[in-house]
């Protein structure tokens, strides 16, 4: 063994010098809307310390060795409606400070604008509908049960008791106009067509086999012309018209379209049908006129909010199945704004997360669409013990669903319409306007219009026509016109 000799190098590091400056390993950052966290170095000649650090970032702090340390800092998602920034003052005893900046963006919104050949493109159309309201219970009115088809077994079948069946009158133009001269941009017409399809074929009077009885490609002429005039009756208001396929999807047993692999094989060719002669029959109306892939279909087990991915891919197939298919028919439809709907037509992150937009040959011209009745207490529970007042609660769940939304869909670049919104007639007038503001509110910093479900006029009052709820009416429109983008 040999002994060690003062020449011998040290195993211990030397001790590092001390700064004479604060240093800083960034002096600029900026995150997105969504918040984040990032990480500073800071070397200085002792602990030092962080002042002018806003609310909406959060310290944690680290180890100080050898005059650095590391710091970790957490920036809340930016509520509000313009970018944010910060200025942090860095300090240490013994040396000048210095700062650095912490910038966040705001909302980040499609611009809106037109295509190449002047065609409003999806977003340009999301922000000039501004605020809606949904035609129900008419023309996607159904008997919804293949062991029960009342409709079909006993009247005539004529578009006029098909629109009548579900308690609303038949519907006019002076209904839209009322509309229009209030404010209203734009209507959503729900349309079910299975009835209207080829030949229904019932057994024992009311039974409807579904899979032997139906020969349903072709749509009943007086049923599409009805169809077209109630869309033109929008159209020459000068509001927006979203049509759709409704009630052929949902939780019905008579429902054919399902994100299901088997029911996807069996009816893909009839969907496609189906859709042709849509897009045929209203191929040469303007940029005012949307069509809607489908409502909320759900999967063969009639899944709401525990679905998987495998159906969300499907849901994916039949969107990308409609655009194809919408596209092939030409004319206007060549670089029509196309709604595709969410699984469920559910805003919730998972559901959001698998939704992609499919391959188009037109460039931005595609929209989501998602519903929200938020929050359940409110909208639908009628239980004893049910929330009957819209309180901050009850707020904070509408904005929550709404930053779902931002997050999963308008932050992607991917424009939205929110398609179904409010709650039951069961709760006062008064709270249920307090709701659909705070929906109003809420989406307007994000350029989504909203179309409220019915509760406006209903029953004979669209026969007048007048307003169910005026105070309602008048609260949306506020709400609109305080909030909406320029």
């Amino acid at each position: 063994m040999a002994a060690c000799s003062k020449d011998t190098p040290s195993e211990v590091d030397p001790v590092s010098p001390v700064p004479t400056a604060i240093g800083l390993s960034d002096d600029a950052f900026t995150l997105p809307q969504s918040g984040g966290e990032l990480s500073l170095t800071v070397t200085a000649p002792a602990r030092p310390k962080l002042t002018d650090l806003p609310d909406w970032v959060r310290l944690t702090d680290g180890t100080f060795k050898d005059y650095r340390i590391t710091l970790s800092l957490k920036v809340a998602a930016n509520a509000s409606d313009e970018a944010r920034e910060a200025l942090v003052l860095v300090t240490a005893a013994g040396v000048p400070s210095v700062s650095f900046s912490i910038r966040q963006e705001g909302p980040v919104v499609p611009e809106p604008g037109k295509d190449p050949s002047g065609w409003e493109n999806a977003a340009a159309a999301a922000r000039s509908m501004g605020t809606g309201w949904n035609l129900g219970n008419t023309l996607e009115s159904h008997s919804g049960d293949v062991n029960h088809m009342w409709i079909e077994a006993w009247s005539d079948r004529s578009p006029s008791v098909y629109e009548k069946a579900w308690g609303q009158p038949v519907t006019t133009r002076a209904l839209f106009h009322m509309f229009k001269e209030a404010g209203f941009h734009a209507i959503r017409i729900p349309v079910t067509w299975y009835p209207h399809m080829g030949t229904m074929t019932l057994r024992d009077t009311e039974h409807w086999d579904l899979l032997s009885g139906w020969d349903g490609y072709a749509i009943d002429p007086v049923w599409m012309a009805r169809v077209r005039e109630v869309v033109d009756y929008v159209i020459d208001e000068g509001m927006y018209c979203i049509l759709n396929v409704h009630h052929d999807t949902g939780d019905a047993s008579t429902t054919w379209l399902k994100a299901d692999r088997q029911y996807y094989e069996t009816y893909k060719e009839r969907y496609c049908a189906l859709w042709t002669q849509i897009a045929t029959e209203f191929r040469d109306y303007d940029h005012k006129l949307l069509f809607e892939s489908f409502n909320e279909m759900l999967d063969g087990k009639n899944t709401w909010n525990y679905s998987t991915s495998e159906a969300h891919g499907i849901i994916n197939q039949y969107n990308a199945d409609f655009v194809r298919t919408v596209r092939a028919t030409g004319g206007n439809n060549a670089h029509r704004n196309l709604i595709l709907n969410t699984y469920a037509a559910s805003p919730l992150p998972q559901v959001l997360q698998d939704f992609v937009l499919p391959e188009d040959s037109a460039v931005d011209h595609l929209l989501a669409e998602v519903h929200s009745y938020a929050p359940y207490q409110f909208a639908f529970d009628v239980q004893s013990g049910a929330k009957t007042e819209f309180d901050d609660w009850c707020a904070a769940e509408v904005r929550r669903q709404i930053q779902y939304i931002y997050d999963g869909l308008i932050s992607r670049g991917i424009p939205c319409i929110i398609g179904e919104y409010g709650c039951t007639s069961a709760r006062s007038e008064a709270e249920i306007a307090k709701q659909c503001a705070c929906y109003i509110e809420a989406a307007a910093r994000y350029g989504i219009p909203c179309f409220c479900w019915m509760l406006l006029s209903d029953g004979e009052d669209r026969a007048v026509p007048t307003w169910t709820m005026p105070a309602l009416k008048d609260a949306i429109l506020k709400a609109y016109l305080e909030n909406r983008k320029p």
